[in-house]
């Protein structure tokens, strides 16, 4: 029986081109898996396209993931109005009929931690200290520190009694001894704090002064649209409300710091 083989056929090369390609061919579920059909080239190009697609996507969600839209995003500022490093506050302290001229110079405000701190300058007090310098630090009403004093020999009695002053508490105080109440001061136009004195300037060994008392604080009330603080000192042994009135002071070598929205 005789045996026939099959006829070699010589090997060629040649680069596809699609336009030569067939136009029809056995493609399955959509996809042509043949690569001499004018369909596979023109399939292998869009799946490149579609790649570059991707790729070009995964880019911007990796820098959209950088970066914060600002229109939508509030921006809590570090200080405000006034209230800057810097700046400076000029009035008098009233207890009974006498009256004293103060300065305050404010070094460091940090809202987000409810936080300030300066120097309070008094003249003409006692004889013994004609002008007196302290440094304080302030507890700002809010997030970090609310009404309620609880320590300086202030109860909640206490503090009813000096911050009912202010007339701009007063729609506060049903407010101020209830279980979660926070007072946001953004936005607001009072800012509420607690300044206490804690050393004397230069001298901090000085603890004790004939005739007058650092050892007390005050209850403070600012008003942003004014630039006006008023407050009141406190200590179990002094005279009771005497009052501070304190007045902004134009300082062209600070700037305040604004909020952009």
């Amino acid at each position: 029986m005789p045996v026939f083989s099959n006829p070699v056929i010589p090997a060629t090369t040649s680069t596809i081109n699609s336009n030569s390609l067939p136009d029809k061919c056995m493609c399955v579920d959509g996809v042509c898996r043949d690569p001499s059909h004018k369909h596979y080239a023109e399939q292998q190009k869009k799946q490149q396209e579609q790649l570059k697609q991707q790729q070009l996507l995964q880019k911007r969600k990796r820098r959209l993931s950088l970066t914060t839209e600002i229109s939508s995003v509030r921006l809590l500022p570090t200080t405000t109005c006034s209230l800057y490093s810097g700046s400076k506050f000029r009035g008098e302290q009233r207890s009974g009929r006498s009256r004293y001229d103060v300065s305050v110079h404010i070094q460091h405000v940090d809202l987000s931690e409810s936080f300030l701190c300066g120097y309070l300058h008094i003249q003409g007090l006692t004889e013994d200290y004609p002008e007196l310098t302290t440094f304080f630090e302030a507890e700002i009403i809010g997030r970090k520190y609310s009404f309620l004093t609880k320590k300086w020999d202030a109860d909640d009695q206490v503090d009813i009694q000096h911050w009912t002053r202010f007339q701009a508490f007063r729609p506060l105080k049903n407010h101020m001894k209830k279980d979660g109440f926070v007072y946001d001061f953004h936005n607001k136009d009072f800012i509420f704090m607690r300044w206490k004195e804690h050393f004397l300037v230069p001298d901090h060994r000085v603890r004790t002064i004939n005739g007058a008392s650092f050892a007390g604080f005050y209850y403070i009330c600012y008003q942003l649209s004014t630039g006006i603080i008023t407050g009141f000192y406190f200590h179990k042994n002094s005279e009771r409300f005497q009052e501070l009135k304190l007045h902004h002071c134009a300082d062209n070598n600070s700037f305040p710091s604004f909020e952009f929205r």
